[in-house]
């Protein structure tokens, strides 16, 4: 960016921010306090400040990727959202000050969740989230660029924040909680698996060793569709451990119908950026679809 270049506009860092993610940052607190409410022990602070949390962690990492791929070169033939590093219109330095100050707003959250509930060794989590979304593609050896993206966002946008959501409002977490984090998880992944389809090409002309470039594009046309089918299946297992209501969850999947035969029929390019905002919904109207059911299977029976 030149010294004569007009600095983003609000509207710009909103979309550099990537809003169509923030549903795999929502989707884990809904579903957890939809355990917790079943479980009669939901505590909505404690929810709303775990739902910070999330979200400040998705926007920090989601500018820290954008720095760190546009002083890289990662971004300069990117199809997708408005990269603020890439396209020139954010200086480098400004778009990491964005990233720390989304951590620091998600540590200040997480500090205040740990003060409430007195499980201080809650801040070793929280700092390996922050470490977690800041090597993603930040350092000298970020592990997205060695295909670990999914294995991250299953773990701390599935199991992690799914279970932390349930265990500051319950203090414990239990199977259905467990099982809840790998459904959540494995849509997160779908999310990142069709991002990562569409830019493959992209990818793999600047090194960028994504799970996608080392599967190919058939194999991860496939994989998104195994994450789909496992989130279905054990959406159908936790609804027969806790309530049949839960199967609501499965409503949410209706959005997905369309993106999965994108996938399947080769869709590429901009066709690959409506299945990532379709699996996006998709994996938020399953966890309202999910979470309401609970809540309401516990009203009827009160």
């Amino acid at each position: 960016m030149t010294a004569e270049t007009a600095p983003p506009t609000p509207t710009q860092w909103l979309a550099g921010a990537r809003p169509r993610t923030l549903p795999a940052a929502c989707s884990p607190v809904i579903a957890g306090t939809g355990l917790a409410a079943f479980e009669h022990s939901a505590s909505w602070l404690a929810a709303v400040l775990a739902l910070v949390v999330s979200v400040a962690l998705q926007v920090g990492v989601n500018y820290a990727n954008d720095y760190s791929d546009g002083i890289r070169g990662a971004d300069a033939a990117r199809i997708g959202p408005l990269r603020l590093v890439g396209s020139g219109l954010a200086s480098p330095p400004s778009v990491k000050r964005a990233a720390f100050v989304s951590f620091g707003i998600a540590g200040l959250a997480g500090l205040a969740l740990v003060i409430m509930t007195q499980q201080w060794w809650l801040l070793i989590v929280g700092v390996g989230c922050v470490l977690a979304a800041w090597y993603y593609t930040g350092g000298k050896r970020p592990y997205g660029y060695v295909g670990l993206g999914e294995v991250a966002v299953f773990v701390f946008f599935g199991l992690v924040a799914v279970c932390g959501t349930a265990y500051v409002q319950v203090g414990r977490i239990s199977l259905v909680t467990f099982l809840t984090g790998v459904w959540i998880g494995a849509l997160a992944c779908a999310i990142l698996v069709a991002n990562n389809l569409r830019d493959i090409s992209g990818d793999a002309e600047v090194g960028k060793r994504t799970l996608a470039t080392r599967l190919g594009d058939a194999r991860t046309r496939t994989s998104y569709v195994i994450l789909v089918a496992l989130s279905s299946v054990l959406i159908i297992i936790v609804a027969f451990l806790t309530a049949w209501w839960a199967l609501l969850g499965l409503i949410g999947l209706l959005l997905i119908i369309p993106a999965v035969r994108i996938v399947i029929s080769g869709g590429s390019g901009p066709a690959l950026i409506g299945v990532l905002k379709a699996t996006s919904l998709a994996e938020l109207g399953c966890a309202i679809g999910f979470a309401a059911g609970l809540v309401f299977s516990v009203l009827r029976l009160a």
